[in-house]
C-alpha cells in the first residue's frame, strides 16, 4: 500500500480522484442542460439566465461563468479542482409553461444545497421529457380563444369576434401541425400570415363596413407577433447586455417582417390593390359585459396555448384585470404612453413580489398574460402594412408609437422589479424568514416558433485540470 493510497501525504487516492471526476462531470452535465432549458425560456433576457445558473452552481459547491447570446451560451464550470467549458445551443421557442413552473422549486432546492447534481439532473431530465399537460386539440382551442379574446382590443364589434374565431382556428391548426412537421415550423409565421391574409381579403373584408383588413387579421396572427421579444431586447440593452439585446431586437424585427411578407403575399394572390390594406376601425357594437368577459376568454386561451397549469388560471386572471384596469384608468388621466408605463410598473412590481417565495409560480408565468394585454407588437405589424398600403403618415405613426410603447413597457417592468426587490433588501437581516429569491427562469415567451434547440459542446469546449 502506498502513501497515496493511505492519504498520509494529503494527495487524493485513485478512487478519490475518480469520485471527484465523476462528481465534476455530473455538475457540468446538470448545469449544461439547465442552461439549455433556460435559453429556450429566456423571455426576460440574459441576466436571468446567468443569475439562475450561477446560483445553482453555488448550491452544488461549484462556480459557473457564462457568456450568453440569444441562441447559445458558453458555460465554464469549476469544481473539484477541475475546469470544464461547454457550449450550449438553444433558441427561444413557444415554450411550455408547465416546465417553467416545475423548474423553479428544483432550482430553489439546488441553490439551497439540498440536492446533489446527479439527483437534480434526473429531475431536470424528467421535467424536459414530460408529456404536455394538455392534448393537441386543447392547445388548438387555446390558440383560438387567445385570438378571440384579443379581438375586441382591435375592434369592439361582433363581426371582429366571430371572424377572429374562424381565422384563429386556421392559425391554431397550422401551429399544431407545425409541432409534428419541423419543416413547416421554420416558415410558420410566413405561411400563417399568407393563409390568414388570403382568407380575410377573399371572405371577410369584401367591404369597408367591417373595418380594415389588417384589424381583422391581427387577432389571429397575435400568437406570432414578437411583442415580448421587442420588450426583452429593450430591457437587455438598458441593462448593458448590448450584444444579446441587439441580436434579439433584430430577430424580433425579422419576425415582424415575415408576418408583413405573408400579408403582402395574400394581397398579391388575391390581386387586390395595396390600398385595400386600409386601417380604419368600424363602429363598435359590443356591449360592456362582452368586453369584460373577453379577458376571461383571453386568459383561458393563454393557459391552454402555453401549457400553463390550470390551477393558475384565477391568479393570472386577477393580474390581467389589474393590468387592464391600471392601464385604462391612467390612460384617461395622462395618455396612452403614461398609462402603459404605469401599468407595466404595477405588473412588474406585483409579479416580482408574488414570485419571490420558492413555493410561488415563476415571474414569467405570472407576467405573461398581463404583458400580452399591453399589445406592443401589433403596432409594428400595423405600421408596416399601412406603409405598404400607401398610407405613410399612419404607418410611421404606428411604428413611432411602437418604439415608444416598447420602451415604456421595458422600463416599467424593470422599475417594478427594482421596487419589489428593494422592499426585500430594506427588510434587513430578518428578511431570512421572508420571501426567498425567485430562482425561476425569466420571461421569454416568443410567440414565433424558433428552431428546435439542441445542446452540444462547441469546438472550443475543454475539460482539464484547473490551473
Amino acid at each position: 500500500m502506498t502513501a497515496a493510497d493511505t492519504g498520509r501525504t494529503g494527495a487524493p487516492g485513485p478512487h478519490q480522484e475518480e469520485a471527484r471526476q465523476e462528481a465534476h462531470k455530473e455538475e457540468v452535465g446538470f448545469l449544461k442542460e439547465l442552461t439549455g432549458l433556460l435559453l429556450r425560456t429566456s423571455g426576460e433576457g440574459a441576466e436571468q439566465i446567468e443569475t439562475s445558473v450561477r446560483s445553482a452552481a453555488r448550491g452544488l459547491g461549484a462556480t459557473a461563468d457564462l457568456v450568453v447570446v440569444p441562441d447559445g451560451a458558453t458555460v465554464t464550470v469549476g469544481s473539484h479542482g477541475r475546469t470544464t467549458t461547454v457550449a450550449v445551443r438553444g433558441f427561444p421557442e413557444v415554450f411550455r409553461m408547465d416546465q417553467v413552473v416545475a423548474l423553479k422549486p428544483l432550482l430553489g432546492r439546488v441553490a439551497a444545497g439540498s440536492v446533489g447534481a446527479a439527483a437534480a439532473g434526473r429531475e431536470l431530465a424528467a421535467i424536459t421529457s414530460a408529456r404536455p399537460p394538455y392534448a393537441w386539440w386543447l392547445r388548438l382551442i387555446g390558440i383560438t380563444l387567445f385570438a378571440v379574446g384579443f379581438a375586441p382590443l382591435m375592434q369592439p364589434t361582433w363581426y371582429e369576434v366571430w371572424t377572429s374565431a374562424v381565422l384563429g382556428a386556421i392559425t391554431a391548426t397550422l401551429a399544431v401541425a407545425a409541432e409534428r412537421a419541423p419543416r413547416l415550423a421554420t416558415v410558420l409565421p410566413v405561411v400563417a400570415a399568407t393563409v390568414v391574409s388570403l382568407v380575410t381579403l377573399e371572405v371577410f373584408a369584401r367591404t369597408p363596413a367591417h373595418g380594415g383588413p389588417v384589424l381583422l387579421m391581427l387577432p389571429a396572427l397575435f400568437f406570432f407577433v414578437p411583442g415580448d421579444y421587442l420588450s426583452a431586447a429593450t430591457a437587455e440593452l438598458a441593462a448593458g447586455f448590448l450584444t444579446t439585446g441587439a441580436i434579439r431586437l433584430v430577430y424580433a424585427v425579422f419576425l415582424l417582417v415575415q408576418l408583413y411578407l405573408g400579408v403582402m403575399l395574400g394581397l398579391v394572390i388575391t390581386g387586390r390593390s395595396r390600398h385595400a390594406l386600409f386601417d380604419v376601425a368600424a363602429d363598435g357594437d359590443l356591449p360592456r359585459w362582452a368586453l369584460f368577459l373577453a379577458w376571461i376568454v383571453f386568459t383561458a386561451g393563454t393557459v391552454l396555448a402555453f401549457a400553463v397549469p390550470l390551477r393558475l388560471l384565477w391568479p393570472l386572471l386577477l393580474l390581467v384585470y389589474a393590468t387592464v384596469g391600471v392601464q385604462s384608468g391612467v390612460t384617461k388621466l395622462i395618455g396612452e404612453v403614461g398609462g402603459t408605463f404605469v401599468a407595466a410598473v404595477a405588473l412588474g412590481l406585483a409579479t416580482t413580489w408574488l414570485a419571490a417565495r420558492p413555493d410561488r409560480p415563476p415571474r414569467i408565468v405570472l407576467l405573461l398574460p398581463g404583458f400580452f394585454t399591453l399589445t406592443v407588437g401589433s403596432l409594428g405589424m400595423r405600421g408596416l402594412t399601412a406603409l405598404a398600403g400607401g398610407y405613410p403618415v399612419r404607418g410611421f405613426q404606428d411604428l413611432t408609437k411602437m418604439v415608444t410603447i416598447v420602451t415604456a413597457i421595458a422600463a416599467g417592468l424593470l422599475l417594478g422589479a427594482v421596487l419589489a426587490r428593494r422592499e426585500d433588501v430594506a427588510s434587513g437581516p430578518d428578511a431570512a424568514s421572508g420571501p426567498a429569491p425567485d430562482h425561476g427562469p425569466g420571461l421569454v415567451a416568443d410567440h414565433g416558433p424558433g428552431p428546435v434547440a439542441d445542446h452540444c459542446p462547441g469546438p472550443g469546449a475543454g475539460d482539464g485540470p484547473a490551473p
